[in-house]
């Protein structure tokens, strides 16, 4: 009973935050991008905190409880994303304003802003979905609530919380959730290391990375679906936009990204030393750890999930607020964007209700989202010319060829799947390239070079 009364207590205080925050903020700019003013540590810290949700933190235990050291892949993935994004992020946070339709409107126009105001909530539905689907099997596991009732609850308090405070009651949190985050892994690794088991974790080699599980095409079809989230993401940029200059974004970025590496070694371990007992992570930690240990466990995980789940449900309510008003900084936006939140929630809330495993709602939903817009962001960014007429077309048929990749995957079509999800990038780059004018120069594009 004492694990029952800690969540609640702590999904009390996340609320609390909110209530707080909600009366501070007295422009929209508050709301959003807390002012734009947040420096390295709250900027570093919610960095981390939005990456390791739900989706990643259950999801890499899930994938290495199935495909042994090979899952140290899925982060090392996000790792190498944030690597290259460093040294294009100036870009990130010199021209964004908000949202990263914003950024496709001044490389490509107004259509193509609009197109992806559409599209890029719907995929997003699914991340906000695996985040309540990471939190209700938390809660699942303790043993004290259905599945159906803690996805009920987890999204119930996602809602409200990014609703009252959005960004600046985001940002407060997400420091004290990474913080969370890595003491809960850490208190686990350390019983885990001390535990006779121990031993009988099947060693790391180099053959380890690879399996019958996970071949070299599934990490090159990793890459192209998740690891590019890193570099093009409208949940990465939310948080380069709070940042209060461009140095603070870059350094953030680097130290996030070199954390990730041990996380993602503490996780995969963790996933193949519960994966031999045949135990769920839940059941696993509850026997391994005493009681004060647990309930840290319980609140990492939990604080995981909601830095995650907080930030994907208010950029995507962002960029549909700004396709309806026109502007965030209207006077309208701000209740729009705040009615949004409670129509995105409850419509990711629906769908994990129906769909119980994080990895494939988030991949699905990753998987369109990369197809479409990852060539053609990194071209705005880096200056490349492209033929704007058939930008909506490059998006539009990169993400139907990922997504249709994808769904192949699910029903076995394991190659086929794979070599389509591959070939979306050269489809939207085709689209992108075809017919443009080499001989005249966008103003816009060169502007970024500077």
């Amino acid at each position: 009973m004492r694990t029952e009364i800690t969540i609640l207590i702590y999904f009390i205080f996340i609320v609390g935050i909110g209530v707080y925050s909600a009366f501070r903020i007295k422009k929209p700019s508050d709301y959003y991008v807390a002012g734009k003013k947040a420096k390295l540590l709250p900027v570093s810290g919610s960095l981390l905190a939005t990456i390791l949700g739900g989706s990643a933190l259950m999801g890499t235990i899930e994938l290495s409880q199935t495909r042994g050291w090979a899952a140290l892949w899925f982060l090392f993935s996000a790792a190498i994303g944030l690597f290259i994004l460093a040294p294009i992020s100036k870009y990130v946070s010199r021209y964004g304003n908000y949202t990263l339709p914003e950024l496709l409107g001044k490389f490509f126009g107004r259509k193509a802003e609009r197109f992806s105001t559409i599209i890029i909530p719907l995929a997003w539905l699914g991340i906000v979905a695996a985040q309540i689907i990471a939190a209700a099997q938390i809660l699942q596991g303790l043993g004290f609530i259905s599945y159906q009732n803690a996805a009920i609850l987890s999204g119930f308090v996602f809602i409200v919380y990014t609703l009252l405070g959005g960004q600046l009651s985001i940002l407060k949190t997400d420091t004290l959730q990474a913080v969370l985050i890595v003491g809960g892994l850490a208190a686990l690794l350390f019983y885990g290391f001390k535990s006779p088991e121990h031993k009988q974790v099947e060693p790391l080699n180099i053959n380890a990375l690879f399996n019958a599980s996970f071949s070299l095409v599934d990490l090159i079809v990793l890459l192209m679906t998740y690891s590019v989230t890193f570099i093009v993401g409208p949940d990465i940029y939310s948080r380069l936009f709070c940042a209060s200059n461009e140095k603070t974004a870059r350094k953030s970025i680097l130290i996030v990204a070199t954390l990730l590496i041990p996380i993602s070694f503490a996780l995969t371990y963790l996933g193949v030393y519960s994966g031999g007992n045949n135990e769920g992570i839940m059941a696993f930690a509850g026997h391994l750890l005493p009681n004060w240990a647990y309930g840290l466990f319980i609140a990492a995980l939990l604080s995981a999930v909601m830095s995650s789940a907080d930030t994907t449900l208010l950029t995507s309510s962002m960029i549909l607020s700004e396709l309806f008003s026109g502007n965030l900084e209207k006077k309208q936006s701000l209740p729009l964007t705040r009615w949004l939140v409670i129509v995105i929630g409850i419509l990711s809330l629906l769908i994990a209700l129906y769909i119980t495993s994080v990895i494939q709602a988030l991949l699905l939903a990753l998987s369109f989202f990369s197809g479409a817009f990852v060539v053609p962001v990194l071209f705005g960014l880096l200056a490349v010319k492209v033929n704007k007429k058939n930008v909506i077309w490059a998006m539009f048929l990169g993400g139907i060829t990922a997504l249709t990749g994808k769904l192949f995957t699910l029903f076995n079509y394991q190659d086929f799947g794979n070599g389509l999800i591959i070939l979306s990038y050269f489809v939207n780059t085709f689209f992108l390239l075809i017919g443009r004018r080499s001989n005249s120069k966008n103003p816009k594009a060169t502007s970024l070079k500077v």
